[in-house]
């Protein structure tokens, strides 16, 4: 199995990811230091990210003050208040629905073969109408995650 470390640029509307074995916090680290690189001006960088106990060691959280990257934790089960979560959709759906990949580096391959289709057609309308899938598909999880009533099949 592997993990993909994703990371979504606002500002330029490009994504970004590797595969790793392992999640962790030598590996979420690693991806702050290449988003900071990606930004080599030294302004300040503010990244979303879930709250896995990995991203929030004291390593990682001195790393970031000392690189003028703030750290923004959304609370615990709350996929739909990150904007990186709606191109994960489009992502599953171009690379891994269907697919047979014989092992992890013919996958990673794929991956990073959409990524860089991607943010070269970030505004094509098949990506554009993945993203208001998942966006939705996000959204309707919210309410059962914060106590809303499942509603139910039968009318």
């Amino acid at each position: 199995m592997t993990y993909f470390h994703g990371c979504y640029s606002v500002g330029d509307d490009t994504l970004r990811g590797v595969n790793r074995r392992h999640k962790g916090a030598v590996n979420s680290l690693a991806a702050l230091k290449s988003i900071r690189a990606a930004r080599p001006d030294g302004a300040p960088i503010y990244v979303i990210m879930d709250n896995l106990s990995a991203h929030k060691g004291t390593k990682i959280r001195a790393w970031a003050r000392k690189n003028k990257v703030e750290l923004c934790f959304t609370p615990t089960n709350a996929s739909w208040a990150n904007p990186v979560e709606a191109h994960f959709g489009p992502l599953r759906q171009f690379t891994l629905a269907n697919s047979n990949h014989s092992n992890h580096p013919v996958q990673t391959r794929a991956l990073h073969a959409y990524l860089r289709w991607r943010n070269a057609n970030a505004r094509h309308p098949d990506v554009l109408a993945a993203q208001r899938k998942e966006r939705a598909r996000i959204r309707s999880e919210k309410g059962i995650r914060w106590g809303g009533r499942v509603r139910s099949m039968a009318a």
